[in-house]
């Protein structure tokens, strides 16, 4: 099963959903993920497991980003040995504070898009205008009710601009966050689907003029973090009535100086979860 959001394929407006491969099951009373996440979690599987609206075959609906109305997505970072040994690189003057985060009781959280300006699957990210290297950073997102549950997972797609952040950590907002660094989709899958979240492989490739430039493999099984904990900490004196998407953090790191270019496409795969694939663009006014 997957939960969608989609616009519907005869009237045009936007609808949530579960999704079977073959057709899409409308969720009757339910016109927002915001909405489904407000739910308490048993409630919430209870109405994704007994779906009995309108249906609609898969191949006919326009799949959105599983994000919308006032929901948030933030972000986990240096939760990887191989992220911190990347941010370590290639930070000029603080290279100690990557490693001091890693071994930390607190992990590092970060705020990184509202959902209005959130990519989709078959959408476009961005590399900064004013960045020499810019890169996509491929992680497994938890979708968490207002109670800070976790109730489904996603592809989450951390576009960010290492130049920014590697001259001082204290610039990380503009590294992260801007119009096409953040991508989520294509849909949300069921926690109560996915055995162990602690053993889904995360695969990226970036393709450039039809040909593979760079591709890697990792697990969510080399994390340092519980999953539950991170989610704890989000949730410790912040509040998220519509529910949020927490992103846990990379370990496919592109050596220095690869960067992103216009036109590249990049696919980032999580096994039991989903593949989301958007194109590359440049700058703000071509992304807008």
């Amino acid at each position: 099963m997957q939960i969608v959001r989609f616009a519907n394929p005869l009237t045009g407006a936007d609808a949530v959903g579960v999704d079977d491969g073959e057709q899409v099951v409308e969720l009757s009373g339910v016109t927002t993920v915001g909405e489904l996440l407000g739910l308490p979690s048993a409630e919430f599987r209870a109405r994704c497991e007994g779906a009995d609206g309108p249906r609609h075959a898969s191949a006919d609906v326009r799949i959105l980003p599983p994000v919308d109305g006032r929901m948030e997505v933030w972000a986990a970072g240096v939760t990887y040995r191989r992220s911190r040994e990347a941010r370590v690189v290639e930070s000029e003057r603080a290279a100690d504070v990557y490693e001091l985060v890693y071994d930390a009781e607190r992990p590092e959280l970060f705020f990184k898009s509202a959902a209005w300006k959130v990519s989709g699957h078959g959408g476009r990210i961005s590399a900064r205008a004013d960045s020499e290297i810019d890169v996509p950073e491929p992680e497994l997102g938890l979708v968490l009710n207002a109670s800070g549950e976790i109730v489904g997972y996603t592809v989450v797609d951390d576009v960010s601009s290492r130049t920014i952040e590697g001259v001082n950590p204290l610039y990380l907002p503009q590294a992260k966050i801007y119009l096409g660094a953040c991508a989520v989709g294509p849909a949300i899958r069921p926690a109560w689907e996915v055995a162990d979240p602690y053993a889904l492989d995360i695969t990226l490739s970036i393709t450039r003029g039809g040909e593979t430039v760079w591709d890697g493999k990792a697990n969510t099984s080399q994390l340092n973090r519980r999953l539950d904990d991170l989610a704890s900490y989000l949730f410790r004196a912040d509040v998220f009535p519509d529910g949020a998407v927490l992103a846990t953090g990379t370990c496919l790191v592109p050596d220095l100086p690869f960067t992103l270019q216009e036109g590249d496409t990049v696919s980032i795969a999580v096994s039991e979860v989903g593949t989301l694939t958007t194109g590359v663009v440049r700058g703000l006014d071509a992304m807008r």
